[in-house]
């Protein structure tokens, strides 16, 4: 309850009805032009891996997955997904999916130990997707090329809930600002990692900060992020490193930075070896997904996840994510958020 933030004088601006339909509006048109955009093809995914393959993703390396042991299998155990980060890349292998091309999946899971607040929660519901790219492509200016495009969808999406809703009206920036993890430390050196988000979505209004993962000139990460597959060690223009990073835009609501998405160029088999061992986990490329990026049989490629709920929260000017996903919550979240307009369905 302690991370619960209640906005002074909060009123949403559609009932829950009318909240409904605007989640499928969004959804529709969001994932249409995102694969139009991008050129994706949509697929089917999975709900849970095999223990033990390296597939599932390992977000900060602390998290517990939901494991279940499998009758069929001898009782070997099964998790259920965090995301699809590593999963989408054998598929672009798997599927042959020509370079310049790419998919995308509902991905949902569930993580048992996030703290829940405003907009954690233990569903997460969210797109991810995967492009093939070129060896030529693997560099910087591409990483950008590509967030822009993401940033043009989502203004699009913004527009099309204005002209279905007036009230709502537009506040994302025309473009988005791309910032550098180090330079952002330079700039708010007396600021926590969080606080510095939240200082730089307020000035700007959208922001993709790059180089989540390695480890910044204080001794310390802006974030974490697993080592095997976002690139975030590679270095670029300046002596920066990292071709990886997040979405954040300025949310007046929560009166806060908010992650839409993650992202980021995936590890070369260079890479990957090279990270595994700054994170002291070499005994990972002995796993199945490592395997086969090791061996060659995984094109190199781009993706992320994209909050669907995130997304639909932030446009629809929502103050708690329950008021879009239908997940549990603790009982006194509950009958506070209702006494101040915050209906959780």
């Amino acid at each position: 309850m302690a991370q619960l933030f209640i906005p002074k004088s909060y009123q949403p601006v559609l009932d829950l009805k009318q909240t409904e339909h605007a989640i499928k509006t969004i959804k529709d048109h969001f994932q249409t032009a995102l694969s139009a955009e991008l050129r994706l093809r949509r697929v089917t995914a999975p709900l849970f891996v095999m223990k033990g393959t390296g597939i599932n993703d390992d977000l900060n390396g602390t998290e517990r997955p939901v494991a279940f042991p499998v009758k069929e299998f001898n009782d070997q155990k099964a998790e259920v997904v965090h995301s699809l980060a590593k999963w989408k890349r054998m598929m672009l292998a798997d599927y042959e999916i020509e370079q310049g091309y790419g998919l995308y999946t509902d991905m949902n899971a569930i993580r048992p130990d996030e703290e829940l607040d405003n907009i954690h929660s233990l569903y997460v519901d969210q797109w991810d997707w995967e492009r093939h790219i070129s060896s030529a492509e693997y560099n910087l200016d591409y990483l950008k090329y590509i967030v822009e495009k993401i940033y043009e969808v989502m203004k699009r999406t913004e527009f099309v809930v204005f002209e279905r809703y007036p009230a709502i009206q537009p506040i994302l920036p025309e473009t988005i600002t791309f910032i550098q993890s180090q330079d952002l430390l330079d700039k708010y050196p007396e600021l926590s990692p969080k606080e510095r988000e939240d200082a730089i979505a307020k000035e700007h209004g959208a922001v993709f900060i790059i180089g989540i993962g390695h480890q910044l000139s204080n001794g310390e990460k802006h974030d974490g992020r697993a080592p095997d597959y976002d690139d975030w060690s590679t270095s670029t223009v300046n002596g920066y490193h990292g071709l990886n990073g997040d979405i954040l835009v300025w949310n007046p609501i929560l009166e806060r930075s908010f992650e839409i998405s993650s992202m980021g160029i995936r590890v070369s088999p260079e890479v990957l070896n090279k990270q595994l061992a700054i994170e002291n986990c070499p005994e990972r490329a002995e796993l199945l997904f490592h395997q086969r990026l090791l061996k060659g049989e995984l094109p190199l490629s781009i993706g992320g996840g994209i909050g669907q709920s995130r997304l639909c929260m932030f446009f629809l000017r929502k103050a708690h994510i329950g008021e879009i996903q239908s997940s549990i919550w603790p009982d006194e979240m509950r009958q506070t958020c209702k006494e101040n307009k915050i209906i959780l369905v």
